[in-house]
């Protein structure tokens, strides 16, 4: 019996009957061999990790823009820290750790430089719009692997695509990702905010310190605690006095950082700035690399030079912006 084979036979024997099953996935779009050692959510991980969109999350914004010091979130910091919290979920509840992984690290592979202000510059500009955790779905299944994608199973993509909104996604494990998602964002966007000097610890109101916590770690702890306790195998959730705090930091996160003109005054910058590329591009669509030139030919210079800028670091769109945009210095040499 091959490694892959019993490890599939130990998930079936140890895992909730309510868990997504490697041996019992709905596959991939094309059909391959399976490997003799990884199951097929192992090898969906080991895509994403080894995959060039996974690489540049580490220079593209979480909150801030290009902050300066060394211990501010990226959005690659933000994706770890989000499959730690899933996974810790999906061990507790005997659920697939696996595909919880896969999905974590997977889940912001199509985010725009400069965070959300990024994704609502190209949403503007875009024909059709422009939502990021689609454009992750579009990394995995058309854009890596130059255009023949990484062929992941049906149940990475599905929860891909359903964490942020709308329907749920239909595994468990896809659910658990919508959640650690947004434990890990708001608690570490307090960090920074209180390292960036945006918030005031003590400005938070006391009700919901005092059910959650004063730390960002005691707050991670109750939460997840709390959703272990009471999700049941069909629907997962929190006690309601949690629920109801944790709802209210959202809120008070959005009222005092998320719309904070200290925090967010440089995002005024981001549309000019992806309109100008956009315009550029689309000008220029022979200048495109490689990838993008058949991404243009399959369907389209809109499409393309979209992604094209949806794949750019925070530091290349600034670079490429200066160099459209700012006279050079003259030489005769």
């Amino acid at each position: 019996m091959q490694a892959r084979e019993r490890y599939e036979q130990i998930e079936e024997q140890i895992l909730s009957p309510y868990a997504a099953l490697a041996s019992r996935s709905k596959g991939r779009d094309r059909e391959e061999l399976p490997c003799n050692y990884r199951t097929a959510f192992q090898r969906d991980r080991d895509r994403v990790l080894h995959c060039k969109s996974f690489r540049r999350l580490k220079h593209k914004t979480q909150v801030f823009l290009s902050p300066e010091g060394d211990h501010y979130r990226t959005r690659l910091t933000h994706t770890l820290e989000v499959s730690q919290i899933a996974r810790t979920i999906a061990r507790a509840l005997q659920l697939n750790e696996d595909l919880t992984e896969a999905i974590s690290l997977a889940h912001d592979l199509g985010h725009t430089p400069f965070g959300h202000a990024g994704e609502r510059a190209l949403n503007a500009v875009m024909d059709g719009g422009f939502r990021h955790y689609e454009q992750s779905v579009r990394v995995v299944e058309r854009l890596e692997n130059d255009g023949r994608g990484l062929n992941l199973t049906y149940e990475v993509r599905n929860g891909i695509e359903r964490h942020t909104s709308g329907e749920p996604a239909q595994t468990l494990e896809g659910r658990i990702v919508r959640l650690a998602d947004r434990v890990a964002y708001i608690n570490h966007d307090i960090d920074d905010a209180q390292r960036a000097g945006v918030l005031n610890p003590e400005e938070i109101p006391w009700d919901i310190i005092e059910t959650l916590g004063d730390r960002r770690t005691t707050r991670i702890n109750t939460l997840v605690s709390s959703l272990v306790a009471n999700s049941t195998p069909e629907r997962l959730a929190m006690a309601a006095d949690v629920q109801e705090a944790f709802d209210a930091l959202h809120r008070f996160m959005y009222r005092n950082v998320y719309s904070n003109p200290v925090a967010k005054g440089e995002e005024q910058k981001v549309p000019g700035l992806v309109q100008t590329l956009y315009g550029y591009c689309l000008e220029h669509t022979d200048k495109l690399p490689d990838e993008m030139r058949i991404v243009r030919e399959r369907e389209g210079a809109d499409r393309a030079v979209c992604d094209y800028i949806a794949g750019m670091s925070d530091g290349f769109a600034t670079q490429m912006f200066e160099a459209i945009t700012v006279p050079k210095a003259w030489s005769r040499y």
